[in-house]
């Protein structure tokens, strides 16, 4: 019975969509800001790639590291990355999308 209040105090709290619009806008941001950071220190932290100039030569020195660098701390910075960016992409445009939708 008591849950059932605390729902209907929320829902009428927010009563329009743009209400629960602008809810979604703030946690978007909010994500964002996060995920920004997160991304920065992350590409801070990653060495330098300097193997791409002897690619182009045709030089390769492949070893067992180099073959194996998903299990490394540096492929696991390099796939969190990558995940980061996605996240960040796909939140701002939930973000840009739902701030057309408080528009109309």
């Amino acid at each position: 019975m008591k849950l059932i209040n605390v729902m209907n105090m929320l829902m009428s709290a927010v009563t329009t969509t743009s209400d629960i619009m602008r809810v979604i806008r703030i946690v978007c941001i909010s994500i964002l800001a996060v995920c920004a950071l997160a991304l920065i220190v992350l590409v801070l932290l990653q060495p330098s790639a300097s193997e791409g100039m002897s690619a182009l030569s045709g030089q390769s020195y492949d070893s067992f590291y180099s073959q194996n660098k998903v299990r490394t701390p540096e492929g696991i910075m390099k796939r969190l990355t990558v995940v980061l960016s996605i996240v960040v992409v796909v939140v701002t445009i939930a973000f840009f999308i739902t701030g057309f939708w408080i528009k109309f």
